[in-house]
């Protein structure tokens, strides 16, 4: 099966990589190779290799530029993901297409299923959230994924983010009020593996089981990181600046169509961050050492 992988250099790019590469014929494509928001280009290349399976992971993730940068959000979240559904359904691909839990206002008060209508509250969940009714309403063989909170090995995430600001000596003043479903890129890129291979096309929550506020997930991080002497406090978001683009206060995930549908859902995200930070980050961070060496 030739899977194409979109937003390749990205940290869910590099993870969709690392997964699928042994077991298919990948072409992974960086955002500066492949415009999405470019009709012609996107047509041309796909007509081109003829994928089975595109997923789509590029996006324009700057949430508070997006609030000035209007258009480039459309182009690249909405445009884009209607350009790869158009040729997708004229070739007969599957199309994956990772979206997030910034679709919701955050104001129900509990977890999000698959159920819930979106009300999105800044321009990157609206542009989010019009890509996903193109590719439902375009591509037959389509899968919708929503997820949240993304951490890797690749980039900068609030995982990585929190460790640094700890080992600088802190301390950490971090928001209590806000929460969510944290994902591990590696856990969802190989759910995304899993599904597919089959055909229960539609729309997934897709992140690690659980919920947590940002204030817990740092205190995990800095226990898992053997930083938990770093002082860590709680804040409510008000006691910050305003951002340019609000953010849903609670935006935590049920995964009820993986478990509808069969699939395996993904671990627990305290099990899923310790693997991260036992096995994967810390192995990363050593490699860059011996690369500077």
């Amino acid at each position: 099966m030739k899977i194409v992988i979109t937003g390749a250099g990205g940290q869910l790019g590099y993870d969709l990589n690392r997964v699928l590469r042994p077991v298919y014929e990948i072409v992974a494509w960086p955002r500066k190779q492949f415009d999405v928001s470019n009709e012609r280009e996107v047509t041309e290349k796909l007509r081109q290799e003829r994928p089975h399976v595109v997923v789509h992971a590029a996006a324009y993730t700057n949430v508070d530029k997006a609030e000035v940068d209007k258009e480039n959000a459309y182009q690249v979240n909405a445009m884009g993901a209607l350009h790869l559904a158009q040729v997708c359904e004229e070739i007969g691909a599957k199309l994956v297409y990772v979206s997030t839990d910034y679709v919701f206002d955050g104001r129900k008060g509990s977890a999000y299923t698959e159920a819930d209508a979106p009300n999105p509250i800044n321009i990157y969940g609206q542009s989010k959230l019009l890509g996903e009714k193109f590719v439902s309403m375009t591509c037959r063989k389509h899968y919708i994924v929503r997820t949240s909170w993304l951490y890797g090995s690749k980039g900068t995430n609030f995982v990585t983010k929190v460790i640094e600001k700890a080992r600088s000596g802190g301390p950490l003043h971090i928001v209590d009020d806000q929460i969510g479903s944290p994902t591990y890129c590696l856990d969802l890129a190989l759910f995304i593996r899993n599904l597919i291979e089959t055909e229960h096309y539609g729309l997934y929550h897709a992140s690690n089981q659980g919920e947590c506020s940002r204030y817990e997930f740092a205190q995990q991080i800095l226990q898992e990181a053997g930083l938990a002497q770093v002082s860590l406090l709680p804040v409510h978001t008000d006691a910050f600046p305003p951002l340019p683009a609000a953010r849903p206060m609670y935006s935590a995930f049920l995964d009820h169509a993986i478990t509808m549908n069969g699939l395996t859902p993904l671990r627990d995200w305290r099990s899923a961050l310790h693997f991260f930070l036992q096995l994967d980050y810390f192995e990363s961070v050593d490699l860059a050492k011996e690369k500077k060496v």
